[in-house]
């Protein structure tokens, strides 16, 4: 049996892990989020003293803290007091929540395992045309809209799309030519095309079946 790194004798010394019964510290932070916490203040302090045009000296000055704790706070390096943001956020004359809102924000992300991708029909989609949304963000000002399109010998050829925004065509399988406009590109594995949406676009001749290819769309959000 491994030897315990510090028994509890009779002076009532707390037990330490041995090597077979670990435990953890039940009034021990959690290291990861507190840096993440410390790091995303130190970054908001560091930001809105630049843009204010003070040095490190001239914010301790105003916020009564020390030069040292100051730069420990911007490097995020230490986990700053209640009272020390107060004092910040008097002197930097913005609300305490502002110095934590890089990481209170909210990040979304879509993963769609290989296969899986939503199926749907978009406005103007001819018979054959197979849709697979690969994923979609519900919030921000730009929407981006990443499909993978399937063309079999069932699809209809000529048709003409416009909508808003821009596209970005890349070609994975088989063989298109593609209208944009009043021009046509002969689309191979590899090539890509990027383009105004807003000018009728859409595959014209439908050269080696089956045709897969990328297609991101982009606008703003109305």
């Amino acid at each position: 049996m491994a030897k315990a790194r510090q028994s509890a004798g009779r002076t009532g010394r707390p037990k330490q892990a041995t090597d077979e019964y670990p435990f953890q510290d039940p009034h021990a932070r959690d290291d990861a989020g507190a840096r993440l916490l410390e790091k995303a203040i130190g970054r908001e302090v560091r930001a809105f003293r630049e843009k204010l045009g003070m040095t490190i000296t001239e914010l301790a000055k105003a916020s009564g803290l020390s030069a040292g704790m100051l730069s420990k706070i911007e490097n995020g390096g230490t986990s700053p007091s209640l009272a020390s943001l107060q004092a910040l956020s008097r002197a930097l004359h913005v609300p305490v929540t502002a110095l934590m809102r890089t990481f209170e924000e909210t990040h979304s992300a879509t993963f769609v395992k290989s296969g899986q991708g939503l199926e749907i029909e978009r406005r103007g989609t001819r018979a054959g045309h197979q849709y697979n949304l690969l994923g979609h963000l519900p919030t921000g000002p730009l929407v981006v809209e990443p499909y993978l399109i399937t063309l079999s010998a069932e699809s209809d050829v000529f048709p003409v799309f416009q909508h808003a925004g821009t596209e970005f065509i890349y070609m994975l399988e088989g063989e298109v030519t593609y209208r944009h406009g009043n021009r046509t590109y002969r689309l191979l594995p590899g090539d890509s095309l990027y383009f105004d949406a807003d000018a009728p676009h859409g595959p014209e001749e439908l050269n080696s079946l089956p045709i897969v290819f990328l297609s991101v769309i982009s606008y703003v959000r109305s």
